[in-house]
């Protein structure tokens, strides 16, 4: 049996795709090691492509193609059979059925799904948005925000707002914290946009035990301390009451799961009609 398992990403645009796939993938082998560090993005010669299938095969590889060039793509599926690589063309097969359906061809353009579009111009906004009014940053940002996310230290209120803002939402995040008085613009912000996370006192503490282990400080402070994180918890919760928000507990949630639930919050709210 392999010890390792060497992969080629090949795309004739950033590759993103196969990388999604593997992570997919290679999730489900959690005792199998892969090495992936073969990436060749923007591949658009057939003699570059080529030689990578020539290293592969040296490698003995497995190579994952996300190329939508269809020469391109011949030339490697041609290769590969001569040479017995181990080759997998996302694209094509897909590709195929959609022409059996309807008798279209692919357009054959790479980096299209990356165009600068208004979408993408508005993702870029919603970011510096979320880096602008992370961490309680200015409170008057609550206002034109789409998600105010409250919570207690370490219940990922960064990256979720990080996340969310990948995906076109304006967000901003206040850390709760029972000494210091909350901001008074919050009572202005419309309650269905303010989301508020918990988590388990005991995930809480050993997340922010790995948080000072990280810094390379010591766990003499009452912020790993489990008595003060369930009185901070039960403030929060408090606060969630006081400002109507959509509580969802992330113990054990990624943050995918999390942001998940947020846009269906959200989103059951636009069915109404009331966003």
């Amino acid at each position: 049996m392999r010890n390792e398992i060497v992969i080629y990403t090949i795309s004739d645009s950033l590759g993103e795709t196969s990388q999604k796939f593997l992570s997919a993938v290679l999730a489900q082998y959690p005792d199998l090691t892969f090495n992936i560090s073969y990436k060749f993005p923007f591949v658009n010669k057939e003699e570059e492509l080529l030689g990578i299938l020539r290293d592969a095969l040296n490698d003995k590889a497995l190579v994952i193609s996300t190329l939508v060039n269809n020469e391109l793509a011949e030339a490697a599926r041609k290769f590969s059979s001569q040479n017995h690589l181990l080759y997998l063309d996302l694209m094509s097969p897909f590709f195929d059925i959609i022409r059996s359906m309807t008798g279209a061809n692919p357009i054959e353009k790479p980096g299209t799904v990356h165009k600068l579009d208004t979408e993408y111009f508005n993702k870029i906004a919603a970011i510096e948005f979320a880096v602008k009014y992370d961490d309680g940053k200015n409170p008057q940002g609550f206002l034109d925000s789409d998600i105010v996310i409250l919570g207690v230290s370490r219940t990922s209120k960064t990256p979720l707002s990080m996340y969310l803002a990948n995906r076109g939402h304006k967000v901003s995040n206040l850390p709760l914290i029972p000494e210091v008085p909350l901001p008074q613009v919050l009572a202005e912000v419309d309650r269905k946009r303010i989301i508020g996370l918990i988590c388990h006192p005991d995930n809480l503490s050993r997340i922010r035990s790995n948080r000072l282990d990280s810094l390379g400080l010591n766990h003499t402070s009452s912020y790993t301390n489990l008595e003060k994180i369930y009185a901070e918890l039960e403030y929060s919760k408090q606060v969630f009451k006081e400002y109507g928000a959509y509580v969802i507990d992330v113990t054990d949630k990624s943050i995918e799961e999390t942001a998940y639930m947020v846009e269906e919050y959200l989103k059951s709210f636009e069915e109404l009609g009331q966003s």
